[in-house]
């Protein structure tokens, strides 16, 4: 019922234009969603730089339906890597495959990803490709993999993996094999049994194995979590090991645990803010509860601590 309500919320255009000149609205946008447009983001980045943590930017979108709607997207992307550029930011890209036209044509979403990854190379930066639910996990990961396997494109791309998937240790080893870079996250989408762990500790477990497995690869990682235990036992194991602090980073949400972002960095751990923007927020946080709709506890928690 909570899905099907969200997603309803996420189509009705008059709640939408209710929503977003509510008080609420805005203090929800204002707090998760760094602005509408580059400029905007770009000053959020750096902002986060002067405060020494890194940046992975994402325009909101996905699931577009047109080929014109995808170049658009590809657009906008080569328009932020210009911008990382020219400010000097310590910033990087996150997109999504169904926003660059994954589902009007796959081999229009490999083309655009190709021209971001070499346009990425070129400027010394990096394009991270976001994982959406589990539809797409193989041909997500295939893609990355002949995008990574394009010559002067290895290291300038890298997936996602959700520690929520039970296939994940194996496909984490796979691309570990290639050398392609990783963020672990938990997951946020709602998966069965039958491909997904259910339990929270079930999902701890895994994530922990994971990661452990990702710091001794000798491959620079991005381990994706707010738990304040996950991030405890990652520390002690990578102190245990010798793993120093430059071969791996702590990622986390724009305006999730301001306060842990801070601590962590004034311990001299790396750590890198996902930073979204663009006008699609509305929908984006319905569809991300419709999903998961326990994450609304998660979201509301932090919209009124540090």
């Amino acid at each position: 019922m909570l899905r099907a309500l969200f997603i309803a919320l996420s189509e009705s255009r008059s709640i939408r234009a209710i929503a977003e000149r509510s008080p609420m609205g805005k203090r929800m946008s204002g707090r998760f969603v760094a602005g509408v447009d580059v400029a905007h983001a770009a000053q959020a980045a750096e902002e986060l730089n002067r405060a020494g943590m890194s940046v992975t930017v994402d325009n909101l979108g996905e699931n577009v339906t047109n080929t014109e709607e995808a170049r658009h997207s590809a657009a906008l992307y080569h328009q932020l890597l210009d911008e990382i550029a020219k400010r000097g930011l310590d910033a990087n890209v996150s997109l999504k495959l169904t926003h660059m036209g994954f589902d009007v044509d796959p081999d229009l979403a490999r083309s655009i990803v190709d021209d971001l990854v070499s346009h990425a190379a070129r400027i010394g930066n990096f394009v991270r490709v976001d994982m959406e639910g589990s539809p797409y996990t193989q041909t997500t990961l295939d893609l990355v993999r002949a995008v990574h396997s394009t010559p002067g494109h290895a290291g300038y791309v890298g997936a996602v993996l959700q520690a929520y998937m039970r296939r994940t240790m194996k496909d984490a080893e796979e691309l570990c094999a290639e050398g392609i870079r990783i963020r672990l996250c938990k997951g946020a989408y709602k998966e069965p049994a039958a491909i997904a762990y259910q339990a929270k500790t079930e999902v701890d477990e895994n994530f922990m194995r994971v990661t452990r497995m990702l710091l001794e690869s000798g491959i620079y990682h991005g381990i994706a979590t707010h738990d304040p235990n996950m991030i405890a036992q990652t520390v002690q194991f990578a102190r245990e090991k010798g793993i120093t602090a430059d071969k791996f980073e702590f990622q986390m949400l724009y305006g999730i645990r301001r306060d842990l972002q801070e601590q962590l960095v004034g311990e001299g751990w790396r750590v890198r803010i996902y930073v979204p923007f663009g006008t699609e927020w509305y929908p984006y946080f319905m569809r991300r509860l419709a999903e998961r709709p326990a994450n609304v506890f998660f979201i509301l928690k932090n919209l009124f601590r540090r």
